[in-house]
């Protein structure tokens, strides 16, 4: 069997600033554009006791911390370090899904679930030395459960689900924690007397499909650890996404076009590894009710820069209609991808 890792950088923008500039080390930080009608796209771990977190708005922020920090985002920092990481991490991984620049399943390939907590060690060692930054990581058999322990490991940590053991380590959380269910689900749940995930996982077959529709039973054995969906690498790519789940269900336009505009830079950089360009760019909106949303159109020219990337997939974003409606994962997609190598320096 396959083992799955979930590596996940800590704070990753804030850990970059306080990385680079030691006068930020154990100072509650935010990263944010100036501004009253700036969000929080980071907040550091010294700043979350204040109730300081990502997507928040960045007046709110300094209501609740006032000695709060504000960084300029800098997203060529980020890039580099990205980069750094994602070196080591192709070192030790038979196949990487990178979801974001700071986030990523690997398939181990068919090691015991010893030497697998072996490499997430060395792999956490080795970010840390090379690149100053925390990884938390989590291993388990199938990528859901290897999720859930990485983020259970924040900050800097290591969570391993032994085989069989997936429906135990899961079975007292709550049900918030499966993949699918959000706010409004497990407000539905809780009315049901559903509260806990071992309560998913005992419902029959049938119960599930009352519940959850045609996919009950599959979603059920999601709530037991079973989880067969491999890690898909990405080497032949037809398209390049990036998703964020919100914590908070959120609103403002202008919350998720900041989010946006991150996403284009992350897929220029994406891009212009791959030495690819795109003709086509859209966005996929997920709300509160689980109803998805997109949009997509197509570029007179390709392309691999992220200015003009943001602008197509705001206007995308536009053409959407959200009225306010609450948002709980926006995601910005490059697709009809042709090949642009780089420019070659001409003889003299």
């Amino acid at each position: 069997m396959s083992i799955v890792v979930h590596v996940d950088l800590d704070a990753f923008y804030a850990s970059v600033a306080q990385r680079d500039q030691p006068a930020l080390r154990g100072q509650p930080v935010a990263i944010a554009h100036g501004g009253r009608r700036s969000v929080v796209l980071t907040a550091s771990y010294e700043a979350r006791p204040f109730g300081v977190h990502s997507a928040m708005p960045l007046y709110q922020a300094l209501e609740r911390c006032p000695q709060l920090v504000v960084v300029p985002p800098d997203f060529e920092a980020y890039k580099a370090a990205s980069a750094g990481v994602f070196a080591s991490v192709r070192e030790v991984a038979r196949a990487v899904e990178r979801l974001s620049l700071d986030e990523a399943y690997l398939d181990l390939g068919e090691v015991t679930i010893g030497e697998a907590t072996v490499v997430a060690c060395a792999l956490k060692a080795r970010v840390r030395e090379r690149t100053g930054l925390a990884l938390s990581a989590g291993v388990a058999s199938g990528k859901m459960v290897a999720k859930i322990a990485s983020d259970d490991a924040k900050p800097d940590g290591l969570v391993v689900v032994a085989l069989g053991c997936e429906a135990a380590y899961l079975a007292g959380k709550p049900v918030g924690r499966l993949w699918g269910v959000g706010p409004k689900t497990e407000r539905r749940l809780r009315q049901l007397g559903i509260e806990r995930v071992e309560q998913i996982a005992a419902l029959s077959d049938e119960r599930a499909a009352e519940l959850f529709g045609r996919g009950g039973p599959a979603f059920r054995d999601l709530a037991l650890g079973i989880d067969r969906r491999p890690v898909a690498e990405d080497d032949e790519v037809r398209s390049i996404s990036s998703e964020e789940t919100f914590e908070y269900d959120e609103r403002s336009a202008a919350t998720l076009l900041g989010v946006v505009r991150a996403q284009a830079a992350e897929l220029e950089e994406r891009l212009r590894k791959r030495e690819l360009r795109a003709f086509t760019v859209g966005v996929k909106v997920k709300l509160a009710d689980f109803s998805v949303l997109g949009r997509q159109t197509t570029l007179a020219q390709p392309t691999d820069r992220a200015a003009v990337i943001y602008g197509a997939a705001a206007h995308c974003l536009r053409r959407a209609g959200l009225n306010g409606r609450a948002v709980r994962l926006i995601g910005t997609r490059v697709a009809s991808l042709v090949e642009h190598p780089p420019e070659q320096i001409p003889l003299l």
